[in-house]
């Protein structure tokens, strides 16, 4: 799959955070737009920002070069306000995709932030390209509350190569989690969207991270499941006999099953519970 790589100027790098995040973030930051893993079910493929481009999801990504120095300014003008500054990266693309390798724009953001942090970050990613950045994130742990947070959808290839077949292995995933969480950072196993897992999964996440946060495509979308729905997804599942798993209450199944391995206060589910404060 040829992916069309474009430099570009961003106005701005820092969003206010509206909707889904509005739990307690306040601002949402995408080093890029685009995004090279393309996973079928992602809801960007519904948003503006992909419907009104002529380019297939996964086939682009524009590289926002000022990036850093956009944070650098923008966070200089919020802080005069002195409000709490809550950031999740990121919403609508992953920072550790495969061109963050060359481009190492979300490292040139995290050297910004160790000189003017948030008062909190998430690291919202399926890259264990992460673990290159250990060494800045162990330092901007000293100034701010860090979370990275491994989208863990599956622990079964075989249904992550249908679902999302040019996105990192669930091996590789579990494997940077785990140096994450031995360097001392606080992790957060993302399974979201609920995908088929066997049952041992609980036990491959076990020890390597401090939270699970659960979501599903029925109530995670932004769309409370329209936007899953255009995307083809209940019809998916069925393609591959897989329908029993795409219910509107399947997070409550997950979230019981969890609690069979582990304590009620590291799971956390959907929107209400997105925000780890």
């Amino acid at each position: 799959m040829g992916i069309e790589i474009k430099e570009i100027l961003a106005k701005k790098i820092l969003t206010e955070a509206k909707g889904y995040l509005d739990v307690g973030f306040t601002h949402s930051l995408n080093p890029y737009s685009g995004c090279a893993f393309s996973c079928t079910y992602c809801y960007v493929r519904e948003m503006p920002i992909q419907r009104f481009k002529e380019i297939p999801w996964g086939e682009w990504v524009d590289i926002k070069t000022n990036a850093a120095e956009n944070y650098r300014k923008e966070m200089i003008k919020l802080r005069k306000k002195k409000n709490p500054i809550n950031i999740f990266m990121s919403s609508a693309t992953d920072p550790y995709q495969p061109i963050e390798r060359k481009a190492n724009i979300t490292r040139g953001i995290l050297e910004e932030m160790i000189e003017t942090p948030p008062d909190f970050l998430q690291i919202q990613t399926r890259g264990p390209l992460i673990t290159r950045d250990i060494d800045l994130l162990v330092k901007l742990k000293e100034t701010c509350d860090v979370l990275v947070s491994m989208t863990v959808e599956t622990d079964r290839e075989d249904i992550k190569r249908i679902f999302a077949p040019y996105a990192p292995g669930i091996k590789l995933r579990t494997k940077a989690l785990k140096e994450v969480h031995d360097a001392g950072i606080p992790t957060q196993a993302s399974i979201s969207p609920v995908l088929p897992f066997t049952p041992d999964f609980p036990k491959i996440l076990d020890g390597i991270v401090d939270h699970f946060w659960i979501d599903t495509l029925n109530i995670g979308d932004g769309l409370m499941g329209k936007r899953s729905e255009r995307l083809g997804m209940p019809q998916l599942f069925q393609e591959h006999g897989l329908s029993r798993w795409y219910q509107k209450e399947i997070h409550v199944k997950v979230e019981n099953y969890f609690n069979k391995y582990f304590p009620r206060e590291m799971i956390r589910v959907s929107k209400n519970e997105a925000f780890p404060g």
